[in-house]
Formats: structure tokens, C-alpha cells, sequence
């Protein structure tokens, strides 16, 4: 819980009796290796924070191909916001892609610190933006050649290449796993 408290409090102050309350309503679970944190056609139904481990999102394209979108590690929220937010199934996957330890709350108790915490919707808004920013920014930028957008992954997730298969890499990256292999064993 330490982690998720350093994490909120990033955002906004709140006294012990606040904190408390914020972990009386958190759970932690564990996901193994492929198991999925939400799931397409599904209303996400809690919000998570990464302790341990690295998901990634990803969704099908109308080829039947697996996409991967974008990889939340350790001290990030991983959550469908806007559709969680909206009651409305998801066009994504968040699996995780290593065994992961997470924090989290349901949508109930997610809420009900809104209600009950003077300040808690700003610093969730602020969670929120990081959350949705970190998402949009990571993606690769197609028109990158795909060298660059490899080495833009090394220097926005350091030790993701060592951790998550290269399959899921190499979808996120938009090449094959061929052409991955040839790119990092050009820039060795």
C-alpha cells in the first residue's frame, strides 16, 4: 500500500485519517502471466494500481490481429477510465504480461471516496490525466521508422524489453517479430 499512497500523494495532500480510508476500500490482487485485469465487451468494473509486474493493453484490429497499444508497469493506474467512468464495455484488453501484484478498488468504493473525501476528486482527475496521457504518449508514431520507435521504447520503458515477450513488443512496435530481431541486433 506504500506505493499507492507515494503515488496519491503526488497529486494532492491528505491527512492519515483520509489515507486510511483510501486503503480500507483498496484490495490486492494478483494476476498470473496472460490473465486479463478487464476485458473487451465488458464494463470494467475497478481500477487498479500496478505494485509489481507490467500490463499491457491491446485490442484486435478488424484483421483478427492482435494489437498491443501500450504496457503500464509498476506505479501506474491501469484502467479503461472512460468507459469504466461511463458504464460501457470496452473496446480493449488489459492482460497482464508478467505475473503482477495490483491494488484496487471497485467502482463502488472508487466512487464513494468522491463522496467522502473533501479534495479526493481533484487528485483523481489529476491520476486520471497522468493515466491518459501516459497512454496516448507511449504509443509508437507509425510514421517513426521502426529503429526509432524501438529505441523510443528503450528510453520510456527501460527494462520492459527483458520482461514482456517479444511478441507483444513487436506488436506494439507495429513489425514482425523478424524485423524486431534485425533492429536489436543492429543497435547491440
Amino acid at each position: 500500500m506504500k506505493e499507492l499512497i507515494e503515488y496519491i500523494l503526488q497529486f494532492g495532500n491528505l491527512n492519515k485519517q483520509q489515507l486510511d480510508l483510501v486503503t480500507s476500500k483498496a484490495t490486492e490482487i494478483e494476476l498470473h502471466k496472460d490473465e486479463y485485469f478487464s476485458e473487451a465487451g465488458k464494463i470494467p468494473r475497478q481500477v487498479g494500481f500496478v505494485v509489481d509486474g507490467v500490463i499491457r493493453g491491446c485490442y484486435y484490429n478488424n484483421k483478427g490481429e492482435e494489437i498491443t497499444r501500450c504496457f503500464i508497469p509498476e506505479n501506474n493506474m491501469a484502467v479503461d477510465y472512460i468507459n469504466f467512468e461511463a458504464n460501457a464495455a470496452s473496446a480493449e484488453y488489459l492482460q497482464a504480461s508478467t505475473n503482477c501484484k495490483l491494488i484496487v478498488f471497485s467502482k463502488q468504493d472508487w466512487e464513494e471516496l468522491s463522496y467522502t473525501i473533501v479534495g479526493w476528486d481533484n487528485i483523481k482527475n489529476k491520476m486520471v490525466q497522468k493515466c491518459l496521457y501516459q497512454k496516448s504518449r507511449k504509443s509508437p508514431v507509425i510514421s517513426q521508422d521502426a529503429t526509432t520507435r524501438y529505441l523510443e521504447l528503450l528510453e520510456n520503458y527501460p527494462t520492459l524489453t527483458n520482461r514482456v515477450s517479444l511478441s507483444h513488443i513487436a506488436s506494439y512496435l507495429g513489425v514482425t517479430q523478424q524485423s524486431l530481431s534485425r533492429i536489436r541486433k543492429n543497435i547491440r
